[in-house]
């Protein structure tokens, strides 16, 4: 199945990369671009990226295992994942899904996120684990 997002046309599998291309992902996205947003957390607010999710199995890291670097805060649950060389946030495993991973899509091949239009903000200040 092929999607249209703006002018971009994503295919099933997908390349994403970090800035430098020392990190390299392999995605399967067999309904395109599903659920784009950005979250206002506090490391949200910061990396400022608008994501998007798969299930673990359709995220395959091809490269770059050994830059990339984990961070991690506040419940320890969520994985966040940075390239040691340039820095750029590729995909982190989701608190509220840990069976997700969150993917930049500012990282995928040949796509330009402000295509997508306006984005959803979700309400991460207020999650529910932190209650």
């Amino acid at each position: 199945m092929i999607k249209q997002v703006g002018p971009t046309v994503i295919q099933p599998k997908h390349k994403a990369s970090c800035h430098c291309g020392a990190v390299e992902l392999e995605l399967t996205l067999p309904n395109g671009i599903e659920n784009p947003r950005r979250c206002d957390c506090s490391i949200c607010r910061r990396k400022g990226a608008i994501v998007a999710s798969v299930t673990l199995e359709n995220l395959r890291i091809v490269k770059g295992h050994d830059v990339l670097k984990l961070y991690q805060f506040n419940t320890h649950t969520a994985k966040h994942f940075f390239c040691s060389n340039c820095g750029i946030y590729t995909h982190h495993q989701r608190r509220s899904a840990p069976t997700q991973y969150g993917y930049n899509i500012g990282c995928l091949e040949g796509v330009n996120p402000y295509d997508l239009g306006d984005v959803v903000v979700n309400d991460g200040v207020n999650h529910p684990a932190d209650r």
